[in-house]
């Protein structure tokens, strides 16, 4: 089995006071990745016993970023997508398996007023056009804050976000697109019908106590890992971020 989490920090200095190595600890992945860790090189050191890290900083200091742990020995690691326009800001990395590639991907955010969402499409397209290149290759798990909550089960109040970053039509129109382009929204392959579990609630209006969330936090892995897919999981239950971790199990016999 090969177990791999995802959680978007907010902030990996700030989660790291509020027991992020209990938490690692105890999730116990075999990888890792993290989204918006805030950081540039150098400015934490946090190493974990048994895993080897990869990073990529955002050139904007306290922006964005992503990394991994991984206590399995990659073949190869890199940053980007390979398209200047998208990778200034510390948004992918990929590791290449033997049996298949991980992907972690912090997805840009519309913004209030929508003011990002020309360049958000731009991205989704080189973004799905980069991971349908490598699955040509082999097997393809995504894993990350995709920053859509793609269908109305899929967050707590659909009809007042109609119009709002991570829920236009737009958005939500380009995951269907990266779906039906060969991947599997794995959470939703195990739950299809399950309504109020969500992995990112706003700091405000006690979002989280009410339970007004959004799952914006996805592993998506490639149609034909369809047959190793063992669980999947959102750990409401974790705390530090104002989004949850969430789990892809994948049995590699």
């Amino acid at each position: 089995m090969l177990r791999l989490v995802s959680w978007n920090v907010n902030g990996l200095r700030a989660v790291v006071g509020k027991g992020f190595v209990e938490t690692f600890k105890a999730l116990d992945a075999d990888v890792m990745c993290l989204q918006e860790t805030k950081l540039q090189a150098g400015q934490l050191d946090l190493e974990m016993e048994g895993y080897r890290s990869y990073w990529n900083y955002a050139d904007k200091k306290g922006y964005s970023g992503t990394a991994i742990y991984t206590r399995v020995e990659p073949l190869a690691v890199h940053n980007g997508i390979g398209v200047d326009e998208h990778d200034h800001e510390g948004r992918v990395i990929t590791m290449e398996l033997p049996e298949l590639y991980v992907v972690t991907c912090y997805t840009p955010n519309s913004q209030d007023g929508l003011r990002r969402l020309d360049y958000r499409m731009t991205w989704e397209e080189a973004f799905k056009a980069y991971l349908l290149e490598l699955d040509k290759r082999k097997p393809v798990v995504v894993c990350g804050d995709l920053n859509v909550a793609h269908e109305e089960i899929d967050l707590k109040n659909p009809k007042s976000n109609r119009r709002n970053a991570g829920f236009t039509d737009e958005e939500r129109a380009k995951m269907t697109e990266l779906l039906s382009a060969g991947f599997i929204d794995t959470w939703r392959y195990f739950n299809p019908d399950v309504a109020d579990v969500y992995s990112w609630w706003s700091y405000r209006f006690h979002a989280r106590e009410k339970n007004a969330g959004w799952r914006i936090d996805y592993f998506l892995a490639s149609e034909r890992l369809a047959p190793q897919l063992a669980g999947a999981k959102i750990h409401t239950e974790v705390y530090g971020s104002d989004h949850c971790p969430v789990e892809l199990v994948l049995n590699t016999d």
